[in-house]
């Protein structure tokens, strides 16, 4: 973070202010209703889906829910949050927590050095992102989802300070929409993509919910495996070198995708032949074993299952 911005984000606020003459955080400022939930209106500008602020310090920010996303960065310092009523949890300088709409938490007393940013985010702003990623991406579709639906998961903590790629994107979110720089909206939600993509490298760096304990690590992994090695992809494999039994790694897969670690493979091997029988000259035989296949037949019913015509009906529609 550039020395400029860590000075404009250290200024105290007037709430801030507020608070070290002998006031607490002003709830009302966030929301008009009787439960603690921030409200995105009460945060964002008419038309916005995504906006940033400084974390509130020199006071417990009290146990909260949000009607929106909620992703903090920690610029210096650290904070410690309670989320759903767990244990603490410390994000540390270069961290980024991202709180889905399912959680609550509240925030220890942050200092003068203790600096966050907060992005306000509405789901439907990871709407433009994910397609920036691609629809075949069941990897940037899992990160997206599972903080975007109800009850989805607690929260996702990428212990990425030692991640230049993502340190830089961030800081180039916060520069964009502090500095409320020209074509803000386009900027943001394709560095948003950036930095989706980024953190679909940085699985071995992510905390997850208690509750899931490195479920999400494991699914995350899964479908990394799924989108980088779709040709020779196996449950077994990624089973063995994590030290989980195949089951459990396959209930975890369909429990928080809705599919089968195999229905998602197969899903990725079509789009990747489709994508072939578009852009390329291949053979049909070519492609089968291009994207992994052997049994032509198998090939043959899966794609036209999925696109509802043969291999080389669907070369032709695209040609035509």
């Amino acid at each position: 973070m550039t020395e400029e911005l860590m000075r404009r984000l250290r200024v105290i606020t007037p709430e801030e202010q507020r608070i070290l003459d002998g006031g607490s955080v002003d709830k009302a400022a966030y929301t008009a209703r009787a439960v603690f939930t921030v409200d995105s209106e009460k945060l964002l500008e008419r038309g916005r889906l995504i906006s940033v602020r400084a974390h509130t310090r020199f006071a417990p920010f009290p146990r909260h829910a949000h009607s929106y996303i909620e992703i903090m960065y920690m610029c210096s310092g650290k904070t410690v949050h309670r989320i759903n009523g767990g244990e603490p949890i410390t994000v540390h300088a270069g961290e980024l927590l991202f709180l889905g709409r399912g959680a609550s938490h509240e925030i220890e007393r942050a200092e003068y050095e203790d600096i966050a940013v907060n992005f306000i985010v509405l789901p439907q702003f990871f709407d433009t992102a994910l397609e920036r990623i691609g629809a075949d991406n069941a990897l940037g579709r899992f990160i997206a989802n599972s903080i975007s639906r109800a009850g989805g998961s607690d929260f996702l903590l990428f212990r990425v300070a030692d991640v230049l790629p993502v340190q830089n994107l961030v800081e180039n979110l916060v520069w964009t929409l502090v500095n409320d720089t020209k074509n803000r909206r386009r900027i943001t939600q394709n560095t948003m993509a950036l930095l989706f993509l980024e953190l679909l490298n940085c699985t071995d760096k992510l905390a997850a919910s208690e509750n899931e304990g490195d479920h999400s690590a494991l699914v995350m992994t899964a479908l990394r495996e799924i989108e980088e090695n779709y040709r020779t992809a196996s449950l077994t494999d990624i089973a063995e070198k994590y030290g989980v039994t195949i089951s459990y790694l396959s209930a975890a897969v369909h429990s928080t995708t809705g599919f089968t670690f195999k229905s998602l493979l197969r899903r990725k091997r079509m789009e990747k032949a489709a994508a072939l029988l578009s852009g390329t000259k291949l053979s049909v035989s070519d492609i089968i074993m291009a994207v992994g296949y052997e049994n032509t037949s198998y090939f043959y019913r899966a794609f036209s299952e999925m696109y509802g015509v043969t291999p080389r009906e669907y070369r032709l529609r695209q040609r035509g």
